[in-house]
């Protein structure tokens, strides 16, 4: 029954009391019972700020500050939803996600003010925390205690923001009882205590931060230390600074946190486990070697409609087992698609038969998008929970992630991964960073283009290419953008939209294989406006990264 699920109300208030130190964000350090006294205040606040009959939302456009878990947690107390608003996101897109989730209060900071600035936000009162008109108006409710008697499981607590390749981003529900539910799991799964203390150093306006990191260290009592925004360069110091042991990623802040100068005391560190996914194999063998840190990939939708667990035993590369109801299916047929085969080496030799969309045909926790039926109606097709990302499975059952759907590629009638493409060409010596996307083919279907951050060298990488045995006929890039840094989204994940929408006609220098040949060049203005490159749109490239024609 609900009555019997926990809230995260609940776990704020049980921290009411608890003197350790529980939040550290660069000199300033709360206990938790500080924290839990700061929520209520801000609950109390909320309370009295919305208006009669509206939905009790509050957004938060914040860098990583304290501020951000102190509204979490007033949110859970008063019952209320928290709209995670994306500071990247500009005029009327950023409006449009405000208003949107309906919040009428909405929660910044002087840095992010001038992001507000001329945009029509009627009926929405912003309140700039880093100023004294704030703590004025705070101070009424700073003798505020807890009260987790008003929120229930089933309340909305999260509406977080899922972007796609095309359309608005959809704001996803998560309620109370799946958020605490969540926050249980991973401290069961990982054996989080109170003596850990979590490294917040994702995004977050995003679910992997408040998920997978702030959420089983409030269910454990474990402590939360916070990075304003990611930073490289100083991962390990604020590692070391606050005793942090446990931390999220994404693929490419791993990559970024790899590409620092080497230490000879790197692995004189406390962390003991990062959890996250999209690293790829190769990056968390580099990690653990030089942190001495193992990291666990997992996978969770963001909308909570299917997850697998790694556990012990998990081969590596793989995500976890699959369990009942969980398939992966050819999404034009529906038919399950048939396991995977590799070779001696471990390589995938049936990825166009083997991968297709994940779906759970289970019961599942899926609640939803907030004022969105068409989005609910394409997750729930079939009366299935369709994730959108692609897999493949071994024959015991174990499961790997191969990408998301929407990088997808056809070539020549065949259905390739991005992501199996990028898993080859990461071994290439020179990459510091790989993605791969689709470009227009200038027949039908897609051509692989690929962006490489490290060093390029056209030889060496069309020689590198012959010696993949599971580079299949149709993988090797048309196209190699060589980039200085890769592009990545606010959330650090490679912002493929951009990639793709930029295709060859970029800023960057671009090489290029044309048909028959096994070589690559520097594609010219000349060759970009030929029949064989298939891009559309203005000619005027000489400043956009191509070789002017040669006469």
């Amino acid at each position: 029954m609900e009555s019997t699920r926990p809230t995260v109300a609940e776990l704020v208030q049980a921290r009411w009391g608890d003197h350790r130190p529980g939040l550290w964000c660069e000199d300033l350090v709360l206990t938790h019972h500080e924290v839990a006294a700061g929520a209520a205040a801000r609950a109390a606040l909320l309370t009295d700020l919305l208006p009669p009959g509206a939905e009790p939302h509050v957004g938060v456009l914040l860098d990583n500050t304290p501020e951000y878990p102190l509204w979490l947690g007033a949110a859970a107390l008063a019952g209320a939803a928290l709209a995670g608003i994306n500071p990247t996101r500009r005029g009327p897109e950023l409006a449009r996600d405000i208003l949107h989730t309906e919040c009428r209060v909405l929660l910044t900071e002087q840095t992010h003010l001038p992001l507000l600035a001329d945009l029509q936000l009627p009926g929405v009162r912003i309140l700039v925390t880093d100023t004294e008109e704030y703590e004025n108006l705070l101070a009424p409710y700073t003798e505020s205690e807890p009260d987790a008697s008003r929120a229930t499981p089933s309340d909305h607590l999260l509406l977080y923001f899922t972007s796609g390749s095309t359309g608005a981003p959809k704001a996803a529900i998560c309620s109370q009882g799946r958020l605490a539910a969540a926050g249980r799991s991973l401290v069961d799964q990982f054996g989080v205590g109170q003596g850990d203390v979590h490294y917040i150093c994702m995004p977050m306006f995003h679910g992997n931060a408040v998920i997978a990191d702030w959420a089983p260290a409030l269910a454990a009592g474990a402590g939360i230390a916070l990075r304003r925004r990611f930073s490289a360069s100083n991962f390990l110091a604020d590692v070391r600074r606050y005793g942090a042991t446990y931390f999220t990623y994404v693929g490419r802040a791993v990559q970024y946190v790899l590409a620092t100068e080497e230490r000879p005391d790197d692995r004189d560190n406390p962390l003991r486990l990062g959890f996250g996914t999209e690293a790829g194999a190769v990056d968390a063998a580099a990690f653990e070697r030089r942190f001495g840190v193992r990291l666990v990939e997992g996978y969770g939708s963001s909308e909570g409609g299917a997850a697998v667990q790694w556990s012990p035993g998990t081969p590596t590369g793989a995500v976890g087992r699959t369990r009942p109801g969980l398939v992966v299916l050819d999404p034009e047929t529906q038919a399950e698609c048939p396991p995977a085969v590799f070779d001696s080496a471990g390589r995938l030799l049936n990825g166009d038969a083997a991968i297709g969309e994940l779906v759970n045909r289970a019961p599942n926790p899926f609640e939803g998008y907030w004022r969105n039926p068409e989005a609910d109606a394409e997750r729930r097709r079939e009366g299935w929970y369709w994730t959108g990302d692609l897999f493949y499975r071994d024959r015991d059952g174990y499961l790997y992630f191969a990408g998301r759907a929407d990088d997808r590629l056809r070539v020549d009638s065949e259905n390739l991964a991005a992501a199996m493409i990028e898993n080859i060409l990461a071994r290439y010596g020179g990459a510091d960073a790989v993605a791969v996307y689709a470009v227009p083919d200038p027949v039908t279907g897609d051509q692989v283009m690929a962006a490489v951050a490290g060093e390029f060298e056209p030889l060496d990488f069309a020689e590198f290419l012959l010696a993949q045995s599971d580079l299949g006929t149709k993988m090797a890039p048309r196209f190699v953008r060589v980039v200085e840094r890769m592009p990545v989204t606010a959330t650090n994940k490679i912002h493929r939209a951009r990639l793709r929408r930029e295709g060859v006609r970029c800023a960057d220098p671009v090489w290029w294989r044309p048909p028959g040949e096994s070589s690559y060049r520097r594609l010219t203005e000349e060759d970009a406006e030929g029949p064989l490159v298939g891009t559309r749109g203005p000619s005027s490239v000489r400043r956009q990264g191509l070789e002017p024609r040669t006469r």
